[in-house]
């Protein structure tokens, strides 16, 4: 059974030796992420020409997913390193003070700007939401609060505000220069941190074409200004290529008790919406130190490949974890698991709508034909952009969909889509009354199908024009083919 869900994984420390990225690649990983808040410039081009050397020696195409690092609100330092708060104490957050000279009542803070972004009665959030604060009063420098959930804080540990409205520009100097960089090493996808609204992806966009990259553009989920917004959610989505549901800063900004209701809403919105989705943080936290997930991690992960995520994502626990092969071994046995349920080939998307694109026609009765016809074992979408299977894809199926295409670009784009593998096939190089055929023979080569299986194939009337898929055929493997 070819599993339909996409795995992306993190890399780190614990997947640097040649050994340990091989092992995750041939454990199942889709697309390697390398997360830009962490390492150097020369270290996220020597991990992506390790991925691709390790992908083509195992013929595989892992996807490289460049993930900027965006405006991390964070404290400054305390004189000690750590220091423990009490619920109740009075603590303040200075921006005039010493960076590094905070204590257990002060600290300071990286964000000036935060203290023109809140008002007494706000709720900040620190260390991924361990310590709560109600801000009690606000002048030209600081920030004084009462802390509601106390503990442990250490040095340079992330700030936000619950219920959002932070003013943070989602491009930071930084990330410009850290997407000079993704396009040097030829990534297939640029995550943006902390996405506010379209525009910011306009901007990035306009800035990795003038780099010379074609990325797509991945707009991670984490405010809570587009959670509850669902206009401003769809024009994020729209000016995207994929989105990613980041729930670590999403859950503090709305708090837990929203948090899967959101998940859920933002997964349907974009396969709605045609484009692909992530779901990302803390999948198989627990797999950081244990070769184990728990069964709480086990039905997450579950739950996620039933809302139909195209994806789901390891952090840690690939990036510096002690077991990163056992916990892409296990997220696979969990897709494939999910994935066997009876409703993951139940599919009504766009069933009462009409539409203008004829490639989009094309795909969605290809589909539907493959779910409603017997003995239909694949679908071959001959393709020059990745569209037509990407289209594909939004409908629910537990059919294969493969993408035949000449450029490794495609074929690297494609491997976040759920369903789609890639086939290198150059249809320029082939006389056109022989296309399907050779195409099929390909798959009866990869053994995916065998004599009296039926196959669909989707192209175009041009071979090498992009956007141009307007016919389908169904075909018998077996048979005569032209």
């Amino acid at each position: 059974m070819l599993r339909r869900t996409k795995i992306v994984a993190t890399l780190g420390p614990a997947t640097d030796s040649p050994e340990a990225l091989s092992a995750i690649i041939k454990a199942g990983v889709d697309v390697a992420r390398l997360n830009f808040s962490h390492g150097s410039a020369a270290e996220h081009l020597k991990r992506a020409q390790q991925v691709r050397e390790s992908a083509r020696a195992q013929g595989r195409y892992t996807a490289i997913l460049a993930d900027l690092q965006g405006p991390k609100l964070r404290i400054a330092r305390f004189q000690d390193n750590k220091v423990t708060l009490r619920s109740g104490q009075t603590f303040v957050l200075d921006a005039a003070m010493d960076k590094a000279a905070g204590d257990s009542s002060r600290v300071g803070i990286d964000y000036e700007q935060l203290i023109q972004d809140v008002a007494p009665g706000d709720i900040l959030v620190l260390d991924d939401g361990r310590i709560e604060m109600q801000v009690t009063a606000v002048d030209d420098c600081s920030i004084t609060s009462t802390v509601l959930i106390g503990g442990p804080l250490s040095n340079n540990k992330g700030l936000n505000k619950r219920g959002g409205g932070l003013s943070a520009e989602a491009l930071t100097e930084k990330d410009k220069q850290d997407i000079r960089t993704a396009a040097q090493l030829d990534a297939d996808y640029v995550a943006v941190s902390f996405v506010r609204t379209a525009e910011d992806l306009h901007t990035a966009r306009a800035l990795l074409r003038e780099a010379g990259s074609e990325a797509g553009l991945v707009a991670k989920i984490e405010r809570a200004e587009l959670a509850h917004n669902d206009a401003a959610l769809d024009d994020v989505i729209q000016a995207s290529d994929a989105v990613m549901v980041a729930r670590g800063d999403l859950a503090v900004e709305i708090g837990d008790a929203e948090l899967v209701g959101v998940q859920k809403h933002i997964i349907a919105r974009a396969r709605a919406l045609n484009k692909v989705v992530i779901t990302a943080t803390q999948m198989m936290e627990s797999m950081i130190e244990n070769p184990m997930p728990t069964r709480a991690e086990v039905s997450d992960v579950a739950n996620a490949v039933m809302d139909y995520t195209d994806a789901v994502m390891l952090s840690a626990e690939t990036a510096v974890g002690d077991y990163p092969r056992e916990a892409v071994e296990a997220m696979v046995r969990i897709c494939l698991g999910a994935e066997k349920h009876p409703s993951m080939a139940q599919s009504k998307h766009r069933l009462n709508e009409t539409m203008s694109r004829v490639d989009e026609a094309i795909a969605l009765s290809a589909m539907y034909a493959a779910n409603h016809l017997d003995g239909i074992s694949a679908l071959v979408c001959m393709t020059e952009t990745g569209a037509t299977p990407l289209l594909m894809s939004r409908i629910k199926s537990s059919l294969p969909i493969f993408a035949f295409s000449r450029h490794p670009s495609t074929q690297h784009r494609v491997s976040l889509y759920r369903g789609v593998q890639t086939v290198p096939f150059d249809t320029t190089e082939i006389p056109n009354h022989e296309t399907n055929a050779r195409a099929v023979a390909r798959l009866v080569e990869l053994g995916i199908v065998q004599e009296g299986d039926r196959v669909i194939i989707t192209k175009g009337d041009y071979a090498d024009a992009q956007g141009g898929t307007n016919s389908m055929k169904i075909v018998q493997v077996g048979q005569e083919i032209r």
